[in-house]
């Protein structure tokens, strides 16, 4: 930690705190994201954080300042929890007659990906189990299993006892076995795959996407409820996708395989949704069709573009 910048900034030198403060900004937004489900939420929550750090440098110690921030962001997070319902996808929904949808991660945040940011801590699968924990639970889990920090960081974060972080931990960890990890978007194996399976979209190929689905594969599309499970439930639905002309354009989210959508309207491609999918030992075994075009500008998608323009 620069003390220069550190001095400067306990004098008012907003651009000194701007330095401080800026290896940190990702990691604390990615943080944030696993503990609330929503990017929306994790950018408002690491606001939060830099103004009470902004106001705190008085009474910071000068010391080990990557866990006085993570003991901020973590109380801001719990405070949000508190008063809110968990975040879901529909594949995993209670009861809730109008619950809060998971949202989807841009991996391009996390470019130059910080060392504290690993690709999959942030995946549906892994993010969506996080979810159906306790908050102060997940807190715990966060801190030592994806940060690392000691059990006694940990501790101190959460103002508890080394013996609570140990008891929440094994809880949170007995919660979280069998979840599945995707394979790497970066493998040539996997791109592939991805792109047989847009290029079968856009020939409007319903066989062809159900021949690399795995056996077992879910298909949800949130803010819809409904959702699908096996081949033959798949290919009933896709009969009224495939009556119209799609493109697809690819990007990266939470550590996985992802496209965005386009419908052909007229003579333009309309923003449909947010593809994003979990590709295992080789198959799509998810997608889960974000219905949001909002979220294209997160991922540097245009809502529209002219019918020739090519992808």
């Amino acid at each position: 930690m620069p003390e220069a910048d550190l001095a400067a900034a306990r004098a008012g030198d907003e651009t000194a705190f701007g330095r401080l403060m800026a290896p940190y900004r990702a990691e604390l937004e990615a943080h944030c994201y696993r503990m609330v489900g929503s990017v929306h939420d994790a950018e408002d929550l690491v606001q939060e954080t830099l103004i009470r750090a902004w106001r705190g440098l008085a009474g910071f110690d000068g010391r080990a300042l990557r866990p006085w921030l993570y003991r901020i962001a973590t109380n801001r997070c719990l405070t949000l929890l508190a008063g809110r319902r968990r975040r879901e996808l529909p594949t995993e929904v209670g009861e809730e007659a109008e619950p809060l949808w998971l949202e989807p991660y841009p991996d391009a945040r996390l470019d130059p990906e910080p060392a504290a940011v690993a690709r999959e801590t942030l995946e549906l699968a892994f993010v969506a189990a996080l979810q159906r924990l306790p908050a102060r639970p997940r807190a715990a889990l966060l801190l030592c299993d994806v940060l690392r920090f000691p059990a006694r960081e940990a501790a101190a974060v959460l103002d508890t006892s080394v013996a609570s972080v140990t008891s929440a931990l094994q809880r949170a960890r007995r919660t979280l076995e069998g979840t599945e990890r995707t394979d790497p978007p970066h493998d040539p194996a996997t791109r592939a795959l991805a792109d047989r399976y847009a290029a079968a979209w856009e020939a409007g190929d319903a066989d062809a996407i159900v021949s690399l689905l795995a056996e077992d594969a879910r298909y949800s599309m949130p803010p819809l409820p409904e959702w699908y499970a096996g081949r033959p439930a798949i290919r009933a639905f896709l009969a009224e996708p495939m009556r119209y002309r799609w493109q697809f354009r690819p990007v990266r989210a939470n550590g996985q395989v992802a496209y965005g959508t386009y419908r052909l309207v007229g003579g333009e491609w309309t923003a449909g949704g947010l593809d994003v999918l979990a590709v295992r030992h080789g198959r799509v075994a998810e997608v889960v069709a974000f219905l949001d075009p909002g979220l294209f500008p997160r991922f540097g998608l245009p809502m529209s573009f002219p019918a020739g323009a090519g992808s």
